[in-house]
């Protein structure tokens, strides 16, 4: 069984999009017929689903925003009756009232199968001892890969987030080989490592799945470099299933979308225009295989493009670029468009800083000012002045280089900017609105 869902990584392309266009068929009349939202949004659109002829067709039908989620909160865009939904999951709801995500058993298999397909890419077997630091409960990080890795017959360990100590005690003494959780965690469980003394290097670990959180290349190479092991980016969002849309091969040349059941387009955010392969725009989902909670082209605002040609790993599936930002996650500061991994990536290539910053905007007056707060190593720290001062003019020249603004730099030592155990907090706007 494992066997073939490696297979379906390797589909033939003719037959995929056979796939792709009989399953969106089904998906597109199952939510016309049964979520009056879509029914009534395709009304207003002009469309209905017999007008998807070709998969390009799809451009046709109307997005779904997160905010559609809220307004139909909770289970106002349900597709079959409640007695069949067996899980609900539901975003923090840190922006409003959350959003929840309801799932049936046929769609928890689906989940199952491409979180397996995630960690199979990541040479995963059977034989493996996988950590799950990601939180369990309304957040869909921990029981995603807990149930994928038990899918692939994994050891499962299922910690959950926190507990830095309790994390180490389990990677030395049960094996683990396997971890998974957000990488800034990962980066305050190596800092942790090193002050007790512990070398990574010399346990089990050999691969971390990490997501949740947009991160650079600078800190993949700070964590395979600092733990020896392999880093690998898992994606996904709670609105589309959960962790496990797509993910790195071994080639990290791009993250491998599990298409067969979620089909991706990339758009122009401003204009909703559908951009051709290989531009950058704004990454939007259809999911053609779900049947307790179909979205119909939901908007993610993360920025990426695709990639059809074939990888080098042999892989059919089409490859989305990293995640590394989201249009709505985009600063303005004195007329300039700043994004927090802008920052991240100037910070990481600068030796003596350590990958944990905090971008703190305020308002005086009518003036936006920008202060970047980055944690420095001990041994910077404890430098005579004249050197952290060297080291302050170099970032402040570097951020000024990229994106034309200029910062105050504050550099502070190890251990002062907050850890978190799930995302990381980078922005802190202190502007009246």
């Amino acid at each position: 069984m494992i066997s073939d869902l490696h297979l379906k990584d390797f589909v033939d392309r003719k037959a995929l999009e056979a796939l792709q266009l009989q399953r969106m068929k089904e998906t597109l009349e199952r939510v016309y017929q049964n979520v009056p939202f879509y029914r009534q949004a395709f009304t207003r659109a002009g469309v209905k689903p017999d007008d998807l002829k070709k998969l390009s067709d799809l451009a046709k039908f109307p997005f779904t925003l997160k905010s559609d989620l809220r307004d139909h909160y909770p289970y106002g865009l349900l597709a079959v009756p409640m007695k069949d939904i067996v899980r609900i999951h539901a975003s923090s709801g840190t922006t409003g009232k959350p959003t929840v995500v309801c799932y049936t058993r046929s769609d928890l298999e689906l989940w199952a199968e491409t979180v397996c397909r995630v960690f199979r890419m990541g040479g995963v077997t059977e034989q493996d001892i996988v950590l799950v630091s990601y939180g369990y409960g309304l957040f869909t990080g921990g029981l995603g890969a807990h149930y994928g890795a038990e899918h692939l017959g994994c050891s499962v360990i299922p910690m959950g987030g926190g507990a830095t100590e309790k994390q180490l005690l389990l990677i030395k003494d049960f094996g683990v080989t396997v971890i998974c959780c957000t990488p800034s965690f990962f980066i305050h469980i190596m800092e942790e490592a090193e002050k007790s003394g512990f070398d990574l290097k010399n346990a089990n670990l050999r691969v971390g799945f990490f997501g949740a959180e947009p991160w650079t290349p600078e800190m993949r190479q700070r964590i395979e470099q600092g733990a020896g092991i392999a880093a690998r980016d898992i994606f996904g969002l709670s609105e589309i299933i959960g962790p496990g849309v797509s993910s790195d091969c071994e080639c990290c040349a791009g993250l491998h979308v599990f298409e067969d059941h979620y089909y991706p387009e990339i758009i122009d955010p401003d204009t909703g225009e559908v951009k051709n392969p290989g531009e950058e725009g704004e990454l939007v989902f259809t999911t053609i295989s779900k049947t307790g909670m179909p979205l119909i082209r939901y908007r993610t605002r993360d920025i990426s493009r695709l990639c059809y040609d074939k990888c080098d790993c042999g892989r059919t599936l089409v490859r989305m670029d990293k995640v590394k930002r989201r249009s709505d996650d985009m600063l303005i500061i004195r007329g300039v468009n700043l994004f927090p991994s802008q920052i991240e990536s100037v910070l990481l290539s600068v030796k003596g800083t350590e990958p944990h910053y905090q971008l703190v905007v305020t308002r005086e007056k009518a003036m936006d000012d920008l202060e970047v707060r980055v944690e420095v190593t001990a041994l910077v720290f404890s430098d005579e002045v004249r050197g952290l001062e060297s080291l302050r003019s170099e970032i402040q020249s570097k951020i000024k280089q990229l994106i034309g603004l200029s910062a105050k730099v504050t550099l502070v030592e190890p251990g002062q900017i907050e850890r978190s155990t799930g995302k990381a907090k980078r922005v802190l706007d202190l502007r009246k609105k």
